[in-house]
C-alpha cells in the first residue's frame, strides 16, 4: 500500500513538474500608469493570452515604469531582459527618424489621418524591427496633442521662456522653435514636475493630463490638435519563435483584438480627459487664429527638417501620406 501511494505521488509530483516546465512566463514593461488606457488595454491583452492558451503563456504587465523606465523599453525587449514591451516611437526617432514620423506637427491630425500614417508606417517599422530581432504586435496612439501652459497664451511669442516639458526629439525642437525652455521630463514624472515648477508647459494629450492631476497646478489647455503619437507593442523574436504554433496563434490573435479596441479607447479617453479636466478648473480652450498660426509654421519647419535627415525613407513615406 505504501509502495502505491509513493508511486501515485511521484506521478503526481512528475504531472505538476511537467505542468511549471510548460508554462511560460513573460515581462511586458509600459510607462504609463495602469489606470491608463494604454495600460488598461495592455492588461486585457496579457488576461485574452492566458485565457487563449490555457495559463501555458502568463504575461505581466508592469505599468507606471516600475520595471524599465521609458528609453530603456526597447533596449531591454532587443536584449531580451523583457520578453516584451510598449514604447513611444517618437521617443526614438533619433535613432531611426521613421519612429518620428506620427509627432510631426500637424502631419496626421485626426484618428483617421492617424490610422492612414499607421498603414503607411507599419511595414517600414517591421523591416527595422526584424533587423533588430523584434515585431511589432500593435499600435495604438494618444489623442490629440494640445498645449498645456500655467498662464494663457495668446500667440507662440508667450511661451518665450517658459519652461516646457521635452519628451521626444520633437517636443525639444518645438520649444527651440518658440523660444521655450525644454526640460527633459518622463510620464511618471509629470505630476511632480508641474508640481514643483520644474515644468509650465507642455504639448501633450488630455489623457496625460489628467493621469497627472495637472488640473492642481495648470489652468490652461488649448486644443490645438497638434498629433496624435503612438505607442507599439513589441515583442522579442527570438522568444516568440521559442512558443509554440498554438500559443503563438494566441498571441497574434490577442493582438489583432487589441489595436482596434485600443483605438476606441483612445477616442474615449479624449472626451472624458478633456471633460475631468473641466471639471477640475482647467480651461479647455480652441487656440487663437495667430497661436494657431504660429504652430502650424513651427509644423512646417520640423516637416521640413525631418525630410533632410530622413532621406528617401522620409520622403517615400509623406509622399504616400499625402497622395
Amino acid at each position: 500500500m505504501r509502495l502505491k501511494f509513493a508511486l501515485i505521488a511521484a506521478a503526481t509530483t512528475l504531472v505538476f513538474s511537467a505542468q511549471a516546465q510548460a508554462q511560460t512566463k513573460w515581462d511586458l514593461p509600459a510607462a504609463y500608469p495602469a489606470t491608463n488606457f494604454h495600460s488598461v488595454n495592455l492588461q486585457q491583452f496579457a488576461d485574452e493570452v492566458d485565457k487563449a492558451t490555457g495559463g501555458k503563456l502568463k504575461i505581466t504587465v508592469h505599468a507606471g515604469a516600475s520595471l524599465f523606465k521609458a528609453p530603456e523599453i526597447k533596449r531591454a525587449v532587443q536584449g531580451g531582459q523583457a520578453q516584451m514591451g510598449e514604447i513611444l516611437l517618437a521617443n526614438f526617432q533619433n535613432e531611426w527618424q521613421i519612429y518620428g514620423a506620427d509627432g510631426l506637427p500637424f502631419l496626421a491630425d485626426s484618428y483617421d489621418e492617424a490610422a492612414k500614417l499607421w498603414r503607411i508606417q507599419k511595414p517600414m517599422l517591421e523591416k527595422k524591427l526584424a533587423e533588430q530581432g523584434m515585431m511589432v504586435l500593435f499600435s495604438v496612439p494618444w489623442p490629440p496633442q494640445g498645449i498645456y501652459s500655467k498662464k494663457p497664451l495668446a500667440s507662440a511669442a508667450d511661451l518665450k521662456g517658459i519652461k516646457w516639458r521635452a519628451y521626444s526629439p520633437a517636443t525639444s525642437r518645438i520649444a527651440e522653435l518658440v523660444g521655450a525652455q525644454p526640460v527633459t521630463v518622463q510620464a511618471a514624472e509629470v505630476s511632480q514636475a508641474f508640481a514643483t515648477g520644474v515644468a509650465e508647459s507642455m504639448m501633450s494629450s488630455g489623457s496625460t493630463g489628467w493621469d497627472a492631476k495637472l488640473h492642481e497646478h495648470v489652468k490652461f489647455w488649448y486644443d490645438t490638435q497638434a498629433w496624435l503619437p503612438k505607442n507599439a507593442v513589441l515583442v522579442n523574436r527570438a522568444a516568440f519563435n521559442a512558443l509554440d504554433k498554438t500559443t503563438q496563434a494566441a498571441v497574434l490573435k490577442a493582438a489583432a483584438d487589441a489595436e482596434p479596441r485600443g483605438w476606441a479607447a483612445s477616442k474615449r479617453a479624449n472626451t472624458e480627459s478633456l471633460d475631468r479636466l473641466k471639471g477640475g478648473g482647467m480651461s479647455i480652450l480652441p487656440p487663437s487664429a495667430q497661436l494657431k498660426a504660429d504652430m502650424k509654421k513651427v509644423g512646417d519647419t520640423l516637416l521640413k527638417e525631418w525630410l533632410d535627415k530622413a532621406g528617401p525613407e522620409g520622403k517615400q513615406l509623406v509622399d504616400a501620406f499625402l497622395k
